[in-house]
């Protein structure tokens, strides 16, 4: 009997994208009498629906991989690549345009905060309405229940109506939920990046005990490479709707990494008026004020952030994270590290905000650097993987030469003492 669990082979979904017409406001008639011509005119002629204002577009294509039982599988690529829509197709969400997949046991999804919850019902109802919904009889969710509320950490909060938990509660209950309900196949999107570190940290460790102590399958998406590296034996690179690389999970994320940002000096996002706030752009310069991704050991990197805030935020905060090129946190800061009244209400508007990154000490490679938005323990509302940098020895060591490398992270000069015996 195989051992594989999950099996994809030419997977393919597409939408059509495009707008039917540029009305801001249509009344119900306008919207009856607009379907009544548009059936009539797709009677006459099947193709005029699709071929007027709208384009295909390929969210995955020809995506084909195994997973076996057992194995926690990391999904990484950029924003927009398709790993969220796989998920979606995986958890029976959305059905796939082309090709098939077969998966031998129950899957429990986590792709957004709040997933199979409804508002109205309090914490200990929506556990039960979403293990039902997971196919567990209500026998099962009673015996796990007590470990359900202890994990969340919601226990003063079982009876109250869901819509009234902050997003982080939200996640921790649907984690909670979603991980001890013994499903064969655990699937997280980036969803873990609204709790806090703690929580973040204890989630890592609970899906690292279903796979290695249980025996189950874990699909896990993450921006978080030392996530990946750490929970991870293999990962699926997605790139543009396509695998592009199947591997170890150390050589996919480097690789990604690699691909990602390279010398990558600055960059501007897109604006989305929806959000609290967002990342406008990033980029880096040198003690001359130049924009630049080549610096060497010693050299003061200075990183200048412009961030759009659309609405007041209390406890705003704007976060810089350094990550070395197996993906590992090196260290983060922040603004309210230094300013503390930042924690008050931001008003709306652009800001532009500069750090200089302690890295005197950073050993020779390559570095990445990510930037949050948010609420420090409640909330991330914009996270980018934004830039990177070089660091280049200059040959001040003695004897190492320009462009070697020692082993380890930092590169420390220490005082040696001789004496003869």
């Amino acid at each position: 009997m195989s051992d594989t669990i999950i099996r994809v082979e030419n997977l393919g979904k597409k939408y059509l994208i495009g707008q039917e017409g540029n009305y801001r406001y249509v009344a119900l008639r306008d919207v009856i009498t607009q379907g009544a011509k548009s059936l009539l005119k797709t009677l006459k002629n099947p193709q005029s629906r699709a071929s007027r204002n709208t384009e295909e577009f390929w969210a995955l294509k020809d995506v084909s991989f195994e997973v076996k039982q057992g194995e926690v599988v990391g999904i990484v690529g950029r924003n927009g690549a398709g790993k969220s829509t796989l998920l979606k197709i995986l958890s029976r969400i959305t059905e796939p345009t082309t090709g098939k997949i077969e998966i031998n046991g129950r899957v429990a999804s986590l792709l957004e905060v709040g997933t199979g919850f409804h508002p109205e019902l309090t914490g200990r109802e929506n556990i039960y309405l979403n293990g039902a919904i997971l196919g567990m009889s209500r026998e099962e969710i009673k015996r796990k229940f007590d470990e359900i509320v202890a994990f969340a950490e919601v226990e003063k909060f079982l009876d109250t109506p869901v819509k009234r938990y902050s997003s982080g509660m939200y996640v921790r209950l649907a984690f909670a939920v979603a991980a001890h309900l013994e499903p064969e196949i655990l699937v997280v999107d980036e969803v873990l990046a609204v709790g806090d570190a703690a929580f973040q940290k204890k989630c890592l460790g609970k899906m690292g005990d279903v796979a290695t102590q249980e025996g189950r399958t874990v699909l896990f998406v993450s921006h978080n490479m030392g996530a990946v590296n750490q929970l991870c034996q293999s990962a699926i690179w997605i790139e543009t709707g396509q695998v592009k690389a199947i591997g170890e999970a150390k050589s996919i994320t480097e690789n990604y990494l690699i691909s990602s940002y390279q010398g990558k000096s600055s960059q501007h996002f897109k604006i989305d008026n929806q959000k609290k706030g967002q990342v406008k752009s990033v980029r880096l310069i040198n003690n001359q004020l130049e924009e630049t991704s080549d610096f060497y050991c010693g050299n003061l990197v200075t990183v200048e952030i412009t961030f759009v805030i659309n609405q007041k935020v209390a406890g705003f905060h704007v976060a810089c994270i350094v990550n070395n090129s197996q993906g590992y946190h090196l260290f983060s800061t922040a603004d309210t590290d230094m300013n503390q009244e930042l924690l008050n209400e931001r008003q709306p508007g652009t800001y532009i905000v500069q750090v200089d990154l302690p890295t005197q000490v950073l050993n020779v490679g390559t570095y990445y650097i990510a930037i949050g938005l948010g609420i420090p323990g409640v909330e991330v509302f914009d996270r980018q993987d934004a830039v990177s940098f070089s660091l280049h020895d200059l040959g001040d060591f003695g004897t190492m030469k320009e462009g070697s490398r020692r082993a380890g992270l930092l590169l420390i000069q220490t005082d040696w003492k001789y004496r003869e015996c």
